[in-house]
């Protein structure tokens, strides 16, 4: 997962511009290919305005769910509500599963049965502009996730590239069934964007899971929180590193190994400035370092005890 440099209320600020512009993006696309689709009958126009009713729910969620990430730890979530990134995630990922299902059953039967696509050259300009319009969402969503971190943001970009795929494969199958009389075509890019929609429904759900199954971060971040620890020579160590995101927030937490002739109130102060020195690195996140005497600390137990693991330092 990429970490944000931004501190939380820039983070905010960004997610709730990019996903406002997702629920109009998709709002706009079911209204126009509504329309198209009663006219037209086109399966795989038909299957392309389903996806987009569900993105359209998709996007509403994750609009909703920045929003509630974004708010302060209280007195029931002293964690803070960034896990609710990740609940909107799994919740895209059911919608395209049923998607994909839906579309895929309606395609199947049109290639068993095939029907000619009327006002062809509407299903095609409406395609045109679903195509224009999402790559252009999903060209804004990149940007945003180059400056914030946001897993629900992130589906909805996975989401909506496997949509900008779906809406080329459906270009090409109304287009081959209007101008070639190809009927079948239709109904085969509609299959062809049922499967486009499982395996990004695949992709969103395995990063929302690990994001709720508190994964460390990555080997390079983890390397740097230690390299940063160390930028202190007062600091001899770091171990139990332990590390995990919730939505836009990171939390750490570890043990760094102190000169044990130094005072408590030393001490404290080499802790203070480490903390500080990690916050500018990873401004959205929560620290906690526990101080250790090197060399004279007791080992500590319960269910995280210390342990001779190389992934755990």
């Amino acid at each position: 997962m990429e970490i944000s440099n931004l501190t939380p209320s820039q983070s905010a600020v960004l997610t709730r511009r990019v996903t406002l512009l997702s629920v109009a993006v998709a709002g706009t696309l079911v209204v126009l290919k509504a329309v198209v689709w009663i006219a037209s009958g086109s399966v795989a126009l038909m299957a392309s305005m389903a996806d987009s009713g569900l993105d359209l729910i998709a996007s509403m969620s994750t609009f909703f769910a920045v929003r509630y990430a974004a708010a302060p730890p209280d007195a029931e979530h002293r964690f803070g509500h960034g896990k609710a990134e990740a609940f909107a995630s799994l919740i895209q990922a059911g919608l395209v599963f049923a998607s994909a299902a839906l579309v895929g059953q309606e395609a199947i039967r049109r290639i068993v049965e095939p029907r000619a696509v009327d006002k062809g050259v509407w299903a095609i300009g409406a395609m045109g502009v679903s195509t224009v319009l999402t790559a252009c969402l999903i060209a804004a969503q990149t940007r945003m996730l180059r400056r914030a971190a946001s897993v629900a943001v992130s589906s909805d970009r996975a989401h909506y590239a496997a949509d900008l795929a779906s809406n080329i494969i459906a270009l090409v199958g109304i287009g081959a069934a209007t101008l070639l009389q190809l009927n079948r075509l239709d109904a085969v890019a509609g299959l062809a964007i049922a499967a486009v929609l499982l395996w990004g429904a695949i992709a969103v759900f395995r990063q929302s899971s690990s994001q709720l199954m508190d994964h460390e971060l990555s080997d390079e971040a983890r390397a740097r929180i230690i390299s940063i620890m160390k930028a202190d020579p007062r600091v001899k160590g770091v171990h139990q590193l332990r590390t995990r995101a919730a939505g836009p927030t990171v939390h750490i937490q570890m043990h760094a190994d102190l000169d044990p002739t130094l005072t408590f109130e030393a001490a404290h102060h080499v802790v203070v400035k480490a903390e500080k020195r990690v916050l500018d690195a990873f401004p959205a996140a929560d620290v906690l370092i526990h101080a250790d005497p090197q060399g004279r600390a007791e080992p500590h137990g319960g269910e995280f005890a210390e342990t001779s693991s190389p992934r755990v330092r």
